[in-house]
């Protein structure tokens, strides 16, 4: 049975889809971009501000989910310039000990609200 995960910490979803889903003790976050959940607007500031942003809203989805990033085993991180690869390993430091969660960045040409990155997880729980 599956576990629909919602927060309003995190910014409520702009489609068809839950924050989260847990299947067992696996919890599959959806895509967060910098959105300001009390305002559901971009969060404003450089592209550093914009990627803590998105580790707050995955962190506040996780935390829903009865986890916490340190329990994240996979992320992907999707940005419209690769350029910015570097700030999300020095901002990722911030949110993460070793040892770090499996990652991938992929270059993609857009995303939603035309922002400049997206996140999405998968975190497993103990129980």
């Amino acid at each position: 049975m599956n576990n629909v995960i919602k927060t309003n910490k995190a910014p409520q979803a702009i489609g068809t889809y839950s924050q989260a889903v847990r299947a067992g003790n696996t919890v599959y976050l959806s895509g967060q971009i910098p959105l300001v959940p009390e305002t559901m607007e971009i969060e404003q500031g450089d592209m550093r501000a914009q990627i803590k942003r998105v580790f707050e809203n995955l962190s506040a989805v996780a935390q829903a989910a009865g986890g916490g990033l340190k329990d994240v085993v996979k992320l992907n991180v999707f940005l419209t310039d690769l350029a910015h690869f570097p700030l999300v390993n020095e901002v990722m430091a911030q949110y993460f000990t070793e040892p770090y969660p499996a990652r991938a960045a992929v270059g993609v040409a857009a995303l939603p609200k035309g922002v400049s990155i997206e996140m999405d997880a998968i975190m497993v729980l103990e129980k």
